[in-house]
């Protein structure tokens, strides 16, 4: 046992202290930070403000188009030639054209820009147009407008979670996708990573003949499983590290970068000038203040429902459950073959289950409680990524333990298998291995 670990403890510190473990130690927070700050920032950024003049021949038009925070419209009387001429005179972005037609109530208009047209510009133009024409088209039928825009509503669906035991919980659907899936391509990202660590690490030692003085001392199970053991507790190290990392750079930037700017044009008209607005703007920036903080509730609410501390510990099971029972097959690989070349043929079969995962991620989150998601978070080969799927749209507690306790027998399983194919492989030089060849070293041993 002791042998065991003084190997865990090389196996660590090499890895830790290598310049790779320091650089992805770093930038993993940032690049994950990245992903939640990056566009909450980018969208309280405030971009340059654009100039469109609009021509428009019917008369219909002109005056529904306001200025925003972004845009700025500015209303033209001239030929049409004569203005596109006159647009990059006046340095303006764009010319919106809207010709006289022959039907009472015109549909179309032409924009002309003097770069790529923006989707943001060329959107809120089509927006207002077709809210005026369908006004225009309502009151020609004899309907009033408002009354049809009063009629409208939103309708919200909560969903209510209930336990055989009668228990209620609100449940967000989209919240539990999310981290489901998050959570599985982690464990997919690092039983690869390091999992491929423990087949190259392997393979080096067998190359450079080092092996062959570690197992005069060891034996050759002692020494797969020192590796094995000591490079989970470095990508345990390294995903603790991101946690930390990451939870400080984003509890960093919210309290000093977010802020600001965080209310809309309209609330800060309100709340930053001493203006008396009439009934019409009062109740038009109530309802964005409700709006909004309906909003910012139901993502507060949404976050606060993870149960954190089972993700969490759901996580570093499946995750060690996983790398251990992949690892040991990565390290049997690694002692059959001189290179990684050669180590293509025996990497297939082992990954099918991993990548036949990833592929059945849509067909789980559809439908997480379905036959396919239990036995695919039942099976060992595959549990470790469908089940992190499964737990955040709850599952009952035999399941997991079931999932649990198989993948414990899987890891024993495979790493006496593993072991039987690494008692020969490592001292093995300069052959081709085949799956025949493999198939006699575990009958022999």
């Amino acid at each position: 046992m002791n042998k065991i670990k003084i190997i865990i403890l090389r196996e660590y510190l090499t890895r830790v202290r290598k310049k790779s473990f320091i650089v992805m130690t770093i930038l993993g927070p940032i690049l994950m930070a990245s992903i939640w700050v990056l566009p909450v920032i980018l969208a309280t950024i405030s971009t340059d403000e654009k100039t469109v003049q609009v021509l428009d021949e019917t008369g219909l038009f002109v005056h529904r188009f306001t200025d925003t925070k972004t845009l700025r419209f500015v209303p033209i009387s001239m030929d049409i030639e004569k203005a596109k001429e006159n647009l990059f005179k006046t340095g303006n972005d764009g010319l919106l054209w809207i010709p006289k037609t022959k039907l009472s109530v015109p549909s179309s208009g032409i924009y002309y820009s003097t770069g790529q047209a923006s989707l943001e510009v060329t959107s809120h133009i089509k927006s207002i147009m077709k809210n005026e024409v369908e006004s225009l088209k309502l009151e020609a039928s004899g309907i009033d407008p408002e009354i049809l825009r009063s009629i409208k509503s939103t309708v919200v669906l909560n969903t209510i979670k209930i336990s055989e035991g009668g228990d209620e919980e609100k449940s967000f659907t989209e919240i539990s996708m999310g981290v489901g899936l998050f959570s599985g391509v982690l464990i997919y990202m690092f039983i690869f990573i390091f999992g491929s660590q423990v087949m190259r690490g392997v393979m080096e030692e067998k190359t450079n003949r080092i092996v062959e003085v570690i197992i005069s001392s060891v034996k050759p199970f002692e020494l797969m499983m020192g590796k094995i053991v000591g490079v989970a507790l470095v990508g345990l190290t390294q995903f603790l590290l991101w946690i930390v990392l990451t939870l400080a750079i984003v509890t960093f930037v919210q309290f000093t970068m977010l802020d600001a700017n965080l209310l809309s044009g309209s609330e800060q008209i309100y709340t930053g000038q001493s203006k008396v607005l009439d009934a019409d703007q009062l109740q038009q920036i109530s309802e964005q203040m409700q709006s909004k903080d309906s909003i910012n509730f139901q993502i507060i609410e949404a976050i606060s429902s993870i149960n954190y501390g089972v993700m969490i510990g759901a996580f570093l099971f499946f995750f060690l459950g996983g790398y251990l029972l992949y690892a040991a097959m990565f390290a049997a690989i690694g002692s059959a073959v001189d290179n990684e070349t050669d180590s293509q043929q025996f990497m297939l079969p082992v990954t099918i289950p991993l990548i036949l995962s990833m592929v059945m991620l849509g067909l789980i989150i559809n439908n997480p409680s379905g036959p396919v998601a239990f036995w695919f978070s039942i099976i060992p080969l595959t549990s470790p990524i469908i089940m992190m799927l499964r737990i955040p749209f709850g599952v009952p507690h035999w399941q997991v333990a079931l999932s649990a306790v198989l993948l414990i027998l899987g890891f024993i399983f495979t790493t006496w298998l593993a072991a039987k194919i690494y008692r020969t492989g490592i001292l093995m030089y300069g052959k081709k291995v085949n799956y025949a060849e493999l198939w006699k070293w575990l009958k022999h041993n």
